[in-house]
């Protein structure tokens, strides 16, 4: 069962083995939530054992939410959560380095047959999510299994991610879908018709 939880395979997810394992993971992701804000050593030794992987300078706001408590997440360097990421992490999620996530962010690696008599019977898929470098993903924006980000892009609030997403574009909507490319009017302006300082170029 362990190898169907990562080759999209249909899989019945309620095996003891599984549950005992999850169920470990899950205590853990209690104890990171359970810390107090002062706790920042504590903090980064939580999430290096929750996690698959996890860079320097990452940091994850409580209330994290994650099927596994982050055991299938390979997480790259200064990646910055705010609070409530949910993570439903049944498979690999990978997140490049200096990605950042706004309140409510949802990544989802699993789902479930559409066919009735399957779904009756517990059955579930999984497909592994990819997310490039140097993404930011607005709140409360929800990324669905199987999808690939490419790096440099931003995912608008509350877009709905069904499908892959090219590198070096804005991307919103329910479904998500490309707006534009980021470009020089993004070197001028960073909101509206606010300028970016000669200084920060």
């Amino acid at each position: 069962m362990f190898e169907q939880l990562h080759d999209s395979s249909l899989y019945l997810p309620l095996t003891e083995e599984i549950t005992e394992l999850q169920r470990k993971c899950l205590e853990l992701q209690y104890d990171y939530n359970a810390t107090r804000p002062t706790e920042l050593a504590r903090r980064e030794m939580l999430l290096r054992e929750m996690f698959a992987e996890i860079g320097e300078g990452s940091f994850l706001e409580p209330p994290l939410h994650a099927n596994w408590g982050g055991h299938f997440v390979h997480m790259g360097r200064n990646v910055y959560a705010n609070f409530g990421l949910t993570l439903v992490d049944d498979t690999e999620i990978f997140i490049g380095d200096n990605c950042m996530f706004g309140p409510n962010v949802v990544i989802a690696t699993a789902g479930h047959p559409v066919l009735p008599e399957l779904r009756a019977q517990g059955y579930q898929y999984n497909a592994a999510v990819h997310i490039g470098r140097n993404v930011w993903v607005g709140a409360g924006a929800l990324i669905l299994p199987g999808v690939s980000i490419g790096d440099d892009t931003v995912i608008g609030a509350g877009s709905v991610v069904t499908r892959d997403i090219p590198a070096g574009v804005v991307a919103v909507g329910n479904p998500c879908r490309v707006l534009r490319p980021i470009g020089e009017r993004d070197r001028e302006t960073y909101f509206r018709n606010l300028r970016i300082p000669d200084e920060l170029l």
